[in-house]
C-alpha cells in the first residue's frame, strides 16, 4: 500500500531503536516490535501524526493508536466525527475501517521510555515528507502534541519558528493545506485533564469547521 519512500518495514537507520526492538521482541515475542506504518485511507483529506509507538499498543498491535490507552480518546472521536466505522481499536483483525483519515507517527519505532533522540526524529522525516506529498491539495493534518507538530513543520520544509505549537490553534501549509494542533490523547494528559474529551471534540469541530470550506 505505501511505498519504500513514505514508509519502509525493514528500516534499522537508527541503530538504538534497532537494538531496543530486538530487545523488545525478545521479551514479547507475540509483538510487532518492528516500524509501524500509517493506517488509513490512502487518498485521505485528514492525517493524523502522533509521537511515536506505544509499547503495549502500536508496537505490539502493528496498528497506529491500537490497543493502548492513547487510542481510546482519539478513536472514539473519529467515530463521532464519521471517520472511522468502529469506536475502538483493539487490532489489526477488529474489522476497523477509516474514511477519508489516515493515522501515522513522527518517529515510525518504539523509543526507550516513549522519548525518541533529536536524530531519530529528524532521520524519520524523510518518510512523513514523503508522505505528506501523497495527500490531496487543502488537506488538513493534526499533529497530536508539540514534537509532532515540529516534525510536520520540518517535513514541509518549514522553520521551527514558522508556526508556534497551542491546543486547538490552525497554522496555514503550503499547497494550501492547514496544520492543526492537539495536546496529545496520552493516558498522562487525558488523566491530569491537560486534555479533555470536550477539549479534544473542539478541535475535531475546527478540523470540520476547515473541511467545510474545502468541500
Amino acid at each position: 500500500m505505501y511505498s519504500k519512500q513514505v514508509f519502509d518495514q525493514d528500516c534499522r537507520q537508527c541503530q538504538r531503536l534497532d537494538g531496543f526492538l530486538c530487545e523488545v521482541k525478545q521479551k514479547h515475542p507475540g509483538y510487532h516490535a518492528r516500524p509501524v506504518a500509517p493506517f488509513g485511507d490512502s487518498d485521505a483529506q485528514l492525517l493524523i501524526v502522533g509521537l511515536a509507538p506505544g509499547m503495549h499498543g502500536a508496537n505490539a498491535t502493528g496498528r497506529p493508536f491500537t490497543g493502548d490507552y492513547a487510542g481510546l480518546l482519539l478513536y472514539e472521536a473519529l467515530y463521532e466525527f464519521g471517520y472511522s466505522n468502529q469506536i475502538k481499536s483493539e487490532s489489526l483483525t477488529d474489522g476497523l475501517v477509516l474514511k477519508n483519515c489516515r493515522i501515522t507517527n513522527a518517529v515510525k519505532c518504539l523509543p526507550p521510555q516513549n522519548k525518541p533522540t533529536g536524530d531519530e526524529i529528524n532521520r524519520c522525516n524523510a518518510f512523513l515528507a514523503a508522505e505528506l506529498k501523497t495527500l490531496p491539495e487543502r488537506a488538513v493534518i493534526l499533529a497530536l502534541g508539540s514534537i509532532a507538530h515540529q516534525a510536520v513543520l520540518k517535513a514541509c520544509g518549514l522553520k521551527p519558528s514558522s508556526a508556534k505549537f497551542a491546543h486547538n490553534a490552525r497554522h496555514a501549509l503550503p499547497d494550501d493545506r492547514m496544520l492543526v494542533d492537539s495536546y496529545h490523547s496520552s493516558r498522562y494528559n487525558v488523566q491530569t485533564k491537560r486534555l479533555t474529551k470536550e477539549m479534544f471534540v473542539d478541535v475535531f469541530r475546527t478540523i470540520q469547521s476547515l473541511r467545510s470550506t474545502i468541500e
